[in-house]
């Protein structure tokens, strides 16, 4: 069997600065940050008390409050972006030959506390029977299979802040395989809860940065000290370009390669060489049989904490040499903050602006540029550029590493 070309026709997603693909894109166009003061819940008694909060989600354009009290938070944002997502291709139902692969990092974690605090106050008896369903990480990826009726391949990755990006990768190689004629692919998220921020703060990962929230997240800076927590979905439809075409579908791009390594090395430090990225990117693009000449940008994992932003640089500039310092970088967690397992699917989104629009977004507040961090990040403002080809780059917990190349479609 001839391996098929695979494409992406969909876009859906849900983050504190853009509510559906063109509130998300003019934000990012305009350098705009979605990070504030927490409200979901008193933050006062936390170390950190700043996130990337999606504000007055907009859950009635796609539940009734039945089913949306059946749904943890990360399920309703992943089920919201899919809905966004198959409305944008001009799909309507699944079938046999569709699947879903949507991953998350921590799933339904703010179900699963509610309902600790319902056992301990009130009793065994009170605990909800939907606890287990709105908790476990695959809920999203089942829901999304449901609404559509997708009976095809079906997978949740687990790769903590890789989770999305090898979702799409997955649900890349499957169809490139023929295995599905399309897929519904990425993350969804919902982490700012009172254990997870104690949690990420005792960890020394996130931003102390309270008093500013919008300048706390600051990838590649000198200054950086930290990650934000963000939360939100990302959802693409990726199908065979054969599908594609025969449906007359918008393509947003063509997906050239997908390529994944593990650091073994640590389970939240990076490796200090950074041979696994390095092993990776290469990978990535000798099976897209392009040169790193041919890569006219890079949305980077850039986290904003010290150790990732230093090893993902150098990491660039080996593959690179002195091509890496010419190719635009640039990190969106700068606004968006880091959506963990949903953060590739919703960066994917962002890599495409560049491919569609000819518009690459910037690192916002790079202001103290740190030595060991000297490439061109795009600071500050977005930038006109002519984009062909464009790279992706994720990391997660445990070492997982992930990249996407896409190309913009030219039949």
């Amino acid at each position: 069997m001839h391996s098929q070309r695979v494409v992406i026709t969909g876009i859906g997603v849900i983050t504190s600065i853009g509510q559906n693909k063109e509130e998300f894109w003019q934000s990012l166009a305009q350098g705009r940050s979605g990070v504030t003061q927490i409200s979901a819940f008193d933050p006062s008694s936390l170390p950190v008390r700043i996130a990337s909060e999606v504000k007055d989600f907009h859950w009635k354009d796609y539940f009734t409050s039945k089913e949306a009290n059946r749904l943890d938070r990360f399920t309703q944002f992943a089920l919201a972006a899919a809905i966004q997502a198959a409305h944008d291709a001009k799909i309507q139902e699944g079938g046999e030959d569709v699947g879903v692969i949507v991953g998350s990092g921590v799933g339904g974690l703010g179900t699963l506390l509610d309902q600790e605090e319902v056992l301990s106050q009130r009793g065994a008896e009170r605990v909800s029977p939907f606890l287990i369903p709105m908790m476990i990480v695959n809920a999203a990826c089942a829901q999304i299979a449901i609404h559509f009726r997708a009976q095809g391949y079906s997978s949740a990755p687990v790769t903590a802040c890789a989770s999305s990006l090898h979702a799409l990768g997955e649900a890349f190689q499957v169809i490139k395989r023929g295995q599905a004629r399309l897929i519904i692919a990425g993350g969804g998220e919902a982490p700012i809860v009172p254990l997870a921020m104690a949690a990420f703060a005792n960890m020394k990962a996130l931003s102390f940065r309270n008093e500013e929230p919008q300048g706390a997240s600051r990838p590649f800076d000198l200054y950086r000290d930290g990650f934000v927590m963000g939360e939100g979905a990302g959802i693409l439809i990726l199908e065979s370009l054969e599908s594609a075409l025969e449906r007359r579908a918008h393509i947003y791009a063509e997906i050239l390669s997908y390529a994944c390594t593990t650091d073994a090395y640590h389970i939240s430090a990076p490796e200090p060489s950074g041979q696994a990225v390095v092993c990776m990117i290469k990978k990535a693009l000798k099976e897209a049989a392009l040169s790193p000449q041919e890569i006219d940008y890079i949305n980077a994992h850039g986290t904003s904490t010290p150790l990732n932003d230093k090893i993902e640089t150098m990491a660039l500039k080996e593959v690179f040499q002195d091509q890496a310092y010419a190719v635009p970088v640039s990190s969106t967690k700068s606004m968006i903050g880091h959506l963990l397992g949903a953060a590739g699917a919703v960066e994917t989104i962002a890599t495409l602006l560049p491919l569609d629009r000819g518009i690459i977004p910037p690192t916002i507040n790079l202001e103290h540029p740190d030595p060991d961090c000297d490439l061109n990040y795009v600071p500050q403002r977005a930038i006109s550029g002519e984009v062909k080809c464009a790279m992706k780059l994720s990391y997660g917990f445990g070492g997982h590493n992930a990249c996407l190349i896409l190309r913009r479609f030219e039949g």
